[in-house]
C-alpha cells in the first residue's frame, strides 16, 4: 500500500518536474544568447580575442622564433603607444588597395621575401593601413626639432611577486592580445608561453603608467 501511495505521488510529481526543467532550459538559452549577442562590446570587445583564440592553431601559438625584441619594436615608433612605420618597401600596387597589407598582417607566418616571421595586427578590420603607418621616405626629418619621447611602460608592474603582471598600455586598438603576445613573429620578451587559456584580461588587467596607482582598502 506504501509503495503504491509513493508512485502516485512520483506520477503527479514528474509534469511538475519537467515544466519546471523545460523553464530552466529556456532561462539558460536566453542569458546564453544575451550574452553571446552582447560580447562585441565586454570588456573592450573581448569577442575578438576569444574568436581569435579559436581561429589561431595551437603550434602556432607556442612557436617561437625569437627574433624580434623590444629594441626593434620601439625603433618603429615614434613614441610608445604610436602607430609603427612600415619598416620595408611597398609595391606601388598596394596603394590602390590597402587590405593586400592584410594578406600577410592578418594572419602572420613566415615571410621568404625577408627572412621573417610576420607580426599580425591586432585591429585586421581597420584596413585603411596607410591612414596611421607609412614607409619612411627620408632619413632627416623635415625641420629641426628638439622632440624627445616619452619613456616605454615598465613590464612586471604586480603588487605581488606572485601575482599576474598588469596591461601596462591602453586597450585601444590593443584588444586582441594574442597577435601581439604570441607566436613566432611575437616579441621575445612580452611573449607568453600560456596563450591557449584564450581570456587574457581575466588574470591581466590595464594599469597605464600615468594612472595613480590607488591602494585597495577594504571598508
Amino acid at each position: 500500500m506504501m509503495e503504491k501511495k509513493g508512485s502516485e505521488k512520483w506520477a503527479k510529481a514528474v509534469p511538475g518536474l519537467l515544466a519546471l526543467s523545460f523553464l530552466g532550459l529556456l532561462l539558460v538559452t536566453g542569458r546564453e544568447a544575451r550574452s553571446v549577442e552582447g560580447l562585441d562590446n565586454f570588456d573592450h570587445q573581448g569577442k575578438k580575442l576569444y574568436e581569435a583564440g579559436e581561429a589561431t592553431p595551437e603550434i602556432y601559438l607556442s612557436a617561437d622564433s625569437g627574433d624580434r625584441n623590444l629594441a626593434s619594436f620601439y625603433e618603429l615608433r615614434q613614441y610608445p603607444g604610436s602607430p609603427p612605420r612600415i619598416p620595408h618597401k611597398v609595391d606601388l600596387s598596394f596603394s590602390g588597395n590597402e587590405t593586400d597589407c592584410l594578406s600577410c598582417h592578418a594572419k602572420g607566418g613566415y615571410s621568404p621575401e625577408f627572412g621573417k616571421f610576420v607580426p599580425v595586427t591586432p585591429h585586421p578590420e581597420n584596413s585603411l593601413c596607410y591612414q596611421c603607418h607609412v614607409p619612411l621616405t627620408e632619413e632627416k626629418p623635415f625641420v629641426a626639432s628638439d622632440w624627445q619621447s616619452i619613456e616605454p611602460p615598465r613590464l612586471g608592474r604586480s603588487f605581488l611577486s606572485s601575482s599576474p603582471p598588469t596591461v601596462p598600455h591602453s586597450l585601444q586598438l590593443r584588444e586582441n592580445c594574442i597577435a601581439c603576445h604570441t607566436g613566432p613573429g611575437a616579441v621575445a620578451e612580452i611573449r607568453v608561453a600560456h596563450a591557449s587559456r584564450g581570456n587574457c584580461r581575466q588574470c591581466h588587467v590595464p594599469a597605464v603608467q600615468t594612472d595613480e596607482l590607488r591602494e585597495f582598502q577594504r571598508k
